[in-house]
């Protein structure tokens, strides 16, 4: 059994959890506002936590996913010695750490987009990025086009079928395993994201590190798809995610069992194979205390979630057993 067969992980978002600027122009001071970790790990402790998911701690323009330099953190966090220290405290205290990977796109500050800018279509990075062409201007003013993702062109497509590309993201995930020893990446936007690519990084990281944990953002679709011994090793159980709190403000339970024996069902579940990543909200959805119409429902919602796997009856008996022993629940 690996370590995040059955791990509890505790998400943060950076930015938000610490207040940072919305924006970074890069003349803000190195501020080391990630540093409030430290003071968590006896919470973390308390809630037997295996691993914390940081979100977007890379040098990024605004939110974290328009990434400028994959192996720098974001200046508003801290720096490269200060995030260092945190791991080893965090490893120390038997926690692992995961970060986002932000691998399908990046920011227009990015330094081979800036190049494209400068040097039109003389730059080596022309085919660094998703559809790029001098045909017509983009959007932003460009005097040349390219994909931005969903839409949206502050964030920039990269092109994952570029070998060079895939070169520049591996080498900065070699970056933090060998430097910071991280033990798994969330890939952002799984489903835009070239299978070949995931082959070759599940290849280099397991090469590395065997129980390195790869999971991918999908909301829709087949989890096997990108979920098997080729490619990740889990995926986000978003179709279980709205049963768990809507199935008890719509006293419906029929909706979270119907998903739960679909996917781990003795007969037939779908998803049997797979550890699938289970969670109750993220930073895309809203918290699971202002969604929940009672909360004290809350501790019951918590521990569906990380039984997930098992059949609704099964779940039923376990929440009667916790009451009757009297656990009180922790946030």
């Amino acid at each position: 059994m690996n370590w995040y067969d059955n791990a509890i992980i505790y998400h943060i978002y950076p930015l938000g959890f610490c207040g940072a600027p919305k924006f970074n122009d890069g003349s803000e001071d190195v501020t080391y506002r990630l540093d409030k970790v430290l003071d968590w790990i006896p919470h973390l402790k308390e809630m037997n936590v295996d691993a914390v998911y940081f979100g977007p701690v890379f040098e990024s323009v605004e939110h974290g996913y328009d990434t400028i330099d994959y192996k720098k953190i974001d200046r508003r966090l801290g720096d490269n010695n200060s995030f260092r220290f945190i791991c080893d405290r965090l490893h120390d205290n038997g926690i692992r750490i995961i970060l986002d990977g932000v691998f399908n796109h990046v920011g227009r500050k990015f330094p081979q987009f800036v190049d494209i800018q400068e040097k039109g279509q003389a730059s080596e990075y022309c085919s660094w990025f998703q559809n790029l062409n001098f045909g017509g201007p983009s959007p932003c003013g460009d005097p040349f086009w390219y994909e931005g993702w969903n839409g949206h062109y502050n964030l920039v497509k990269l092109n994952l079928r570029n070998p060079g590309v895939c070169d520049h993201l591996i080498d900065a995930v070699n970056y933090w395993i060998e430097s910071f020893g991280i033990d798994g990446i969330r890939f952002d936007a799984a489903d835009c994201i070239d299978f070949d690519f995931f082959k070759r990084i599940r290849s280099f990281c397991k090469g590395k590190k065997p129980d390195f944990w790869l999971m991918g953002e999908i909301i829709h679709g087949d989890y096997n798809r990108w979920a098997n011994p080729e490619m990740l090793d889990s995926v986000t159980n978003y179709e279980c995610y709205k049963g768990l709190w809507s199935s008890h403000n719509d006293k419906n339970y029929f909706e979270i069992d119907y998903s739960i024996n679909r996917q781990s069902g003795a007969n037939g579940g779908i998803y049997r194979n797979i550890d699938l990543y289970n969670f109750v909200d993220n930073h895309d959805v809203n918290r699971l205390a202002s969604t929940l119409h009672n909360h004290a429902h809350l501790p019951l919602v918590y521990t569906d979630v990380h039984h997930a796997g098992y059949p609704l009856h099964i779940l039923r008996k376990r929440i009667r057993h916790r009451r009757q022993k009297g656990k009180q629940f922790r946030r």
